[in-house]
């Protein structure tokens, strides 16, 4: 954050505070937020299962960091509890799914 009186840049801390939370407090409510994109990914393992929509590769318990959920609209705020938005892909697919768009987008410009 810049101090425009100096022109240097302000220390982390020095600035007045917005509230009156304790460190505590801010910590709470960092992890009820962060929790919510585990819920719902744990939900969408529970509702498709350890598989992956797009290749049909498996996974184990142990291995299942390796699943991902993808959001079919694009909206990560999207989550309804039935698992409708969602599909479980590995890292690979869930990369080749974002990257589409953009090849797509350059191949498009090139006419």
């Amino acid at each position: 954050m810049r101090d425009r009186r100096y022109g240097g840049y302000k220390k982390p801390g020095s600035g007045k505070k917005d509230s009156d939370q304790s460190f505590e407090d801010l910590l709470r409510e960092t992890r009820k937020g962060s929790s919510s994109d585990s819920d719902y990914r744990e939900r969408s393992l529970k509702i498709h299962g350890l598989i992956c929509a797009k290749c049909g590769r498996e996974f184990t318990y142990k291995k299942r960091h390796l699943l991902t959920v993808h959001h079919k609209d694009g909206n990560h705020m999207n989550n309804p509890p039935d698992g409708s938005n969602w599909e479980n892909l590995c890292v690979y697919c869930h990369d080749d799914e974002h990257s589409r768009g953009l090849l797509s987008d350059y191949l498009s410009d090139e006419e």
